[in-house]
């Protein structure tokens, strides 16, 4: 069974894809395998145009997708640092059991 990903990583690649990147660089950036943003590149090209219609209601509803994905892109990069950083530095309050 293929890999579930979340709506809002697939989006993100689109966005990354539509701005000129490679797929090589966004499966790299995003942790996925290149097959998938290819596959993901590929669907996307045959979707017909009536669903992303120019209205302003859908290019309002995109730009809040696109922003959504750029937060989500943010929150994963600094939850990997946090964690970098607890392998570094053990936090302050104690939580952390000591080694």
């Amino acid at each position: 069974m293929p890999r579930q990903h979340p709506s809002a990583l697939h989006n993100r690649a689109l966005d990354l894809l539509a701005a000129g990147r490679s797929v090589k660089d966004v499966a790299a950036e995003l942790h996925l395998s290149r097959p998938t943003v290819y596959r993901w590149r590929h669907a996307y090209a045959h979707l017909t145009t009536h669903q992303f219609a120019g209205t302003q209601a859908s290019s309002e509803l995109e730009a809040a997708r696109a922003r959504i994905a750029k937060l989500e892109s943010e929150l994963l990069t600094h939850r990997r640092l946090t964690e970098l950083l607890n392998d570094v530095v053990p936090p302050k309050d104690g939580s952390r059991p000591s080694r």
